[in-house]
């Protein structure tokens, strides 16, 4: 078994990815010597080649360490890469990505923020309400966290660390948390699950994972029961019975305002400039862990009021003219939904235009029509190729027949090279990209466009 301590020397096949690139800032922060592949060069690599880690982007067998004391690794590098084929051969120890966040954080107080939605802004908040209290906190994010522009905080004191835990591969099942939290368990990544009763029964793998004496906090409208011999189980909601809740819920100049009751008292008038509210559940989930960790909730109150979101989660740019463009890593319907129920509630009669790419031939083959209902409520709705990652072409499967199922006339087909000049051609009021694979590569062109 891999010793931390005995760690000087890491390589990462795949660094680029947001989990992955926050391990390589946290093994560079430790004082070994890193360095990684990957094949595209991005804004988040760049940063990564800033802070002092090496990266190449073509596979080149020679530029692995050859005094590597481990190699981290993702399901989304190929089988066939090169230099994969050479590490095999080194001797040297592997560990895939969530392994390796099980190595660190189970060394603490892991507390881990699971469910098929809402993981990395919980994530993000929980984090930011313990930088704020203690000044402090080791934290592996999904998304960079708009207040400090990273992916990863970096405690040198405390032992807590926050994690998300990602069902994916049925990777959180690496993980021993003292605290855990469940947002959600709709079907997602049947890929791997095959049917959304096994992706289910994973959760409730993940809830045998949690220490004894820790805790459970689950989404009150959840009705699976994940209860554990010697794990207590809590609840969260907005406005329905939860032992952690948000009462009185309302708006004032974009904010959201709630009361908040827990088990040790309430709190009232929390404010949180995140749109949804699906992001109060959020905010829910990550106060009730800061609760059982001890922190007031006066101070949960004060940090969740200054909590600036996530990249991608909902981003927005208004340029002078007031057109408002909205970026999101929403990939799944109910994300979909979620992001549009945000829109209507935040931009009221305003014409909503969605930019879509889906992700997977899988995902979008397996909620074909969960997608199109979902996107059939924006007033405008463009598709992108569906972006494979890690699949191949499924046959009948693509955005001009999932385009065919949208009830909205002015559904479309676009390029993704094509869709600045389209934009430049058309008028919009509030424009929406929405896609986990590269249509991130537009929002600087888009935004871009809108200043010009």
């Amino acid at each position: 078994m891999i010793q931390l301590e005995n760690i000087s020397t890491v390589y990462f096949l795949g660094i680029g990815g947001i989990g992955m690139s926050a391990l390589a800032r946290y093994f560079k922060l430790h004082g070994c010597a890193v360095s990684g592949y990957d094949k595209t060069k991005t804004p988040l690599t760049a940063t990564l080649e800033e802070e002092g880690i090496v990266i190449h982007y073509s596979p080149n067998s020679e530029l692995i360490p050859n005094n590597a004391d481990l190699v981290v690794y993702t399901p989304a590098v190929s089988a066939t890469n090169p230099e994969w084929e050479t590490i095999q051969s080194m001797g040297v120890s592997t560990m895939k990505r969530a392994q390796v966040l099980g190595l660190i954080s189970n060394s603490g107080l892991c507390l881990a923020i699971a469910g098929t939605h809402g993981k990395t802004t919980t994530s993000a908040i929980l984090a930011h309400i313990f930088k704020c209290h203690f000044g402090e906190v080791s934290a592996f994010v999904g998304g960079i966290l708009s207040n400090y522009q990273t992916n990863f905080l970096y405690g040198k004191i405390n032992d807590y660390f926050v994690v998300e835990a990602d069902e994916f591969d049925r990777s959180f099942l690496h993980l021993e948390p003292t605290f855990a939290v469940i947002n959600s368990v709709d079907a997602d990544h049947l890929d791997i699950y095959g049917a959304a009763d096994a992706l289910v029964s994973s959760f409730k793998d993940f809830s045998q994972q949690i220490k004894p004496g820790g805790a459970l906090i689950k989404n009150a409208a959840i009705l699976t029961d994940f209860q554990v011999e010697g794990v207590t189980e809590y609840t969260f909601g907005v406005e329905i019975p939860a032992h952690f809740r948000a009462e009185n819920v309302g708006i004032k100049n974009g904010r959201y305002y709630y009361d908040f009751y827990h088990p040790k008292g309430n709190c009232a008038r929390v404010s949180l400039g995140l749109p949804g509210r699906h992001n109060i559940e959020n905010a829910l989930a990550a106060s009730a862990i800061a609760i059982l960790c001890g922190i007031p909730d006066t101070e949960i109150a004060k940090a969740i009021a200054s909590f600036k979101g996530v990249k991608r989660r909902f981003e927005v740019t208004r340029n002078a003219a007031g057109i408002i463009y909205v970026d999101d890593y929403a990939h799944h319907p109910t994300e979909i939904s979620r992001v549009l129920e945000s829109a209507k509630e935040m931009y009221a009669g305003k014409e909503l235009t969605v930019i879509f790419q889906p992700h997977l031939f899988s995902r979008t083959r397996d909620f074909e029509d969960d997608f199109a209902k979902a996107l059939s409520g924006f007033d405008r709705v463009l598709l992108l190729d569906i972006y494979p990652a890690r699949e191949l072409p499924i046959e009948g499967v693509s955005s001009e027949r999932l385009g065919s199922k949208i009830a909205n006339s002015n559904t479309a087909v676009l390029a993704k090279e094509d869709v600045v000049d389209y934009l430049k051609e058309n008028e919009f009021e509030v424009l929406f990209t929405l896609g986990a694979g590269d249509i991130d590569t537009l929002v600087a062109p888009i935004k871009e466009l809108m200043t010009a």
